[in-house]
């Protein structure tokens, strides 16, 4: 009976922290969404909303810390449960991070947002953000609803977003070695750029752990990635 008893009271903390993730996440992926249409309507007012509600974001990650770490105290869970616990932990790190991410996105909308558009990467950009927006609502349900095959979709998917990226790098560096004067405005787009990718790969990190948590053992094959800007070697 007392072991019933733990056994609720623990599946009753974790509902009530995994309503936080749920809430915490929703709250990114307005972020990013948002961040990415003040960038292609040029709008400073909107993308300073993206940089405040960085704040209600980063209180949510405090609040599912303080509740994991309350858990682990009073219910000493163990196996299954306490990898559930790591989990939420990764979990909130790692949307945290995300926030930022959308959060450096407008703060460069602010710089740009009086310099001409570049060939339409603006709306490349958005493009690109609703790809990881999509992959981080995925990963959401994944986890809510403890399904691996679902998690593992989106880790596959991943390399789409490094592809565009790739692209729009090319052609960032195009435009700078035919243009000095583009010089400036593509260096902050493709710093967002890279911010977007770096989304997605968080997102595939928590994937990763949705599968982790479900059976117990990290993907054991490296998941395929497109993103060579490394190698990318100017023409001579």
């Amino acid at each position: 009976m007392v072991h019933d008893h733990i056994s609720s009271a623990y599946d009753r903390d974790i509902e009530n922290i995994t309503m936080l993730i749920v809430k915490m996440g929703g709250l990114v992926e307005e972020a990013i969404l948002n961040a990415a249409d003040a960038l292609a309507n040029r709008d400073v007012e909107a993308a300073e909303k993206v940089r405040k509600g960085d704040k209600a974001i980063d209180a949510l990650e405090v609040q599912i810390n303080d509740e994991a770490a309350r858990t682990i105290a009073l219910r000493a869970p163990v196996s299954k449960d306490l990898r559930g616990i790591l989990t939420v932990l990764r979990l909130a790190a790692s949307l945290e991070r995300i926030g930022d991410y959308a959060k450096n996105i407008a703060k460069r909308t602010s710089v740009v947002a009086d310099m001409p558009p570049i060939n339409g990467s603006d709306n490349a950009l958005r493009r690109m953000a609703r790809e990881v927006q999509q992959m981080l609502s995925q990963t959401l349900d994944a986890y809510v609803r403890g399904d691996a095959d679902l998690a593992e979709s989106v880790r596959q998917h991943d390399h789409e977003v490094d592809q565009m990226y790739n692209a729009l790098f090319r052609e960032f560096l195009t435009f700078m070695m035919e243009d000095p004067r583009q010089i400036t405005p593509c260096m902050h787009l493709h710093f967002m750029a890279k911010n977007i990718e770096r989304i997605g790969d968080l997102t595939t990190n928590m994937a990763e752990q949705v599968i982790y948590l479900v059976t117990g053992e990290m993907p054991d094959e490296a998941r395929p990635k497109g993103d060579k800007t490394a190698y990318v070697r100017q023409p001579e």
